[in-house]
């Protein structure tokens, strides 16, 4: 198998990325993966500390094919420093694993992401690859699903999808009434609202409009019956996350085979996700408004 590369982005939280990296490295197929990593300068002189005790670990990682090291010398943010570190590997290899600095994976992670890739490279409907599960009840009868809205908890895509992505608020002029309610999970939850805070100027986040682009090119992201990823961040440590249990997972055991299923997304699932999101639909949005509001304040 033709292994993906993979991207990993960090920033400041030495601990939080050495448990990325290190439940990475005991992955089975990470001897045979190249790993990028993207590290994004200080943007305070308070940061400053904590980014140079990421850098100097980074320089310490073993396990993998190959490690490379991309510094950043001025502070171009997360959004900025994903784009385009995921435009650059889409372009070089046709595909990509990413990960961000607070994602602990299951030993089959890699393996699971890169069978998905081969098995759904030419499938044009499908566009990105989950390694999160969200915590909703078990309704799969297959190992993996199929929904309209992705999630970037540990994903992959190809530069075929990846090339019609862009972070302009003008995509919006392309939704209907109807389809902003579908896009909101019929109205449970704020996804609308991400893009509204970003056209205002008061988020800058990316991946709400990676998620429009896949819903308006009607495609599906691909999830696995149990989560291979558990997001170690919400713990006011990262750029956009507060304290809470919401997304609370258990990895997986054992292996989670890929086979093609129907490219349909699961009615079951969009069922139990919309209900999940209308739980839930208090929750992250508002604190990371709340967060940035404050630190406008200051």
């Amino acid at each position: 198998m033709n292994l993906a590369p993979i991207a990993l982005f960090v920033y400041n939280r030495p601990e939080h990325t050495r448990r990325t990296v290190e439940a990475l490295s005991k992955n089975i197929a990470a001897n045979n993966s190249i790993l990028y990593i993207f590290s994004d300068a200080a943007k305070t002189t308070v940061d400053e500390v904590e980014v140079e005790k990421v850098r100097y670990y980074l320089h310490e990682i073993i396990g993998f094919k190959q490690v490379v090291i991309k510094k950043q010398t001025k502070n171009i943010g997360l959004a900025k420093s994903i784009i385009n570190g995921v435009s650059a590997l889409c372009e070089q290899y046709g595909r990509v694993i990413v990960l961000e600095d607070d994602l602990e994976t299951s030993p089959y992670f890699i393996t699971f992401m890169n069978e998905a890739l081969s098995i759904y490279e030419n499938t044009e409907e499908v566009m990105h690859i989950s390694g999160f599960r969200y915590p909703v009840e078990h309704f799969e009868s297959e190992n993996t699903f199929f929904l309209h809205v992705p999630l970037c908890w540990g994903w992959a895509t190809w530069q075929r999808a990846w090339k019609s992505f862009h972070k302009d608020t003008a995509i919006m002029s392309r939704f209907t009434r109807a389809a902003i309610s579908r896009f909101d999970f019929d109205d449970n939850y704020e996804f609308w609202r991400q893009l509204e805070l970003n056209k205002s100027g008061t988020l800058n986040t990316w991946f709400i409009f990676w998620y429009a682009n896949i819903f308006l090119c009607d495609g599906l992201a691909l999830f696995p019956s149990r989560s291979l990823v558990q997001n170690i961040g919400m713990d006011k440590s990262g750029t956009h996350s507060g304290v809470s249990d919401d997304y609370l997972v258990k990895l997986s055991e054992t292996p989670i085979e890929v086979i093609k299923i129907p490219l349909i997304e699961s009615p079951k699932g969009y069922e139990y996700h919309r209900r999940y999101f209308r739980k839930i639909k208090t929750g992250i949005l508002k604190r990371v408004v709340r967060k940035i509001l404050k630190l406008w304040s200051c």
